[in-house]
């Protein structure tokens, strides 16, 4: 008997988390800001889950069985997607990205000041 109350006891707690995590806690839903930017949040989720219960002496059946379970999640925000002219940009919030993959994603920002500046110093020595 008592393994059909741990049962309806874990489902129910499992029900429960799946309300609260879902893929669009970890992709969020699009954002588009006043200029056409689209930026998307990429979260990172964790969670733990346990759950028990036992038998206990008892003479009425009805209250053989005590038990509980406990649950705890994190959401934490990593980066966000954003997409502006057609151009998509991984940005990484710095306190979750490692120094290499920092550096990696600052190429291409880094890739296109300069070409604005070598441009810039053209335009400026054709006129």
């Amino acid at each position: 008997m008592s393994e059909n109350h741990l049962e309806g006891l874990v489902t129910s707690a499992m029900e429960k988390i799946k309300e609260m995590v879902d893929c669009q806690t970890i992709i969020g839903n699009p954002i588009t800001v006043a200029d056409g930017t689209t930026i998307i949040p990429v979260s990172k989720v964790s969670f733990g889950f346990a759950s028990g219960g036992s038998d206990l002496p008892t003479k009425n059946v009805k209250d053989l069985f005590g038990g509980g379970s406990g649950a705890g999640i994190t959401i934490s925000p990593i980066a966000f997607i954003a997409i502006s002219n057609g151009e998509v940009k991984l940005l990484q919030l710095s306190m979750n990205a490692s120094k290499e993959n920092a550096i990696v994603n600052l190429v291409p920002e880094v890739i296109d000041k300069i070409t604005d500046f070598l441009n810039k110093k053209k335009e400026d020595s054709d006129n």
